[in-house]
This record gives structure tokens, C-alpha cells and sequence, in this order.
């Protein structure tokens, strides 16, 4: 089993653009815990991409090349309805 550092991964989780900061930041305080080690690794991975494919990835205005990111996105998605 990993160990993920939640204070990190948090602060990386601050973007500096209020959209995805409105996005990121409540879902690691809210479910990030419920990811699976794969995921959460995953997530780590998301946070090295571009804020600007970051932002278009989650508008839906196109689709990252990788699929698991676009599940992983989807669960971020999902959060904010929540």
C-alpha cells in the first residue's frame, strides 16, 4: 500500500485559477480518500499536466489521450454535484 502525502498533494491542488481550484480543492477534501491507490497516483499524475489542458479536459471542450484520465476526471466532475 502507498503512502500519499494529503497536505502535498493538496497544495498542488491549488492552481492558481479559480475554475480548477474550484474543482481540485474540494475533491481532494472530499474524495480524494475514497480513490483507490491507482487513482490517487493517478490524480498525482493529472496535477504535472497544464492548467490549460486541465481546464479544457474538464469543460468537456476536448478529451485528454489518456482514458484513465478522463474516468479520474469524471469522479472530479461528479464530486462538485455532490
Amino acid at each position: 500500500m502507498q503512502h500519499f502525502d494529503k497536505r502535498k498533494i493538496f497544495w498542488h491542488s491549488r492552481r492558481g485559477m479559480r475554475e480548477l481550484d474550484l474543482l481540485f480543492v474540494p475533491f481532494v477534501a472530499e474524495g480524494f480518500d475514497a480513490l483507490s491507490d491507482n487513482e490517487k497516483a493517478l490524480y498525482e499524475e493529472l496535477l504535472q499536466e497544464e492548467d490549460q489542458d486541465l481546464y479544457a479536459w474538464l469543460l468537456g471542450s476536448c478529451a485528454p489521450d489518456r482514458t484513465d484520465y478522463g474516468l479520474l476526471i469524471s469522479k472530479i466532475l461528479e464530486n462538485r454535484k455532490n
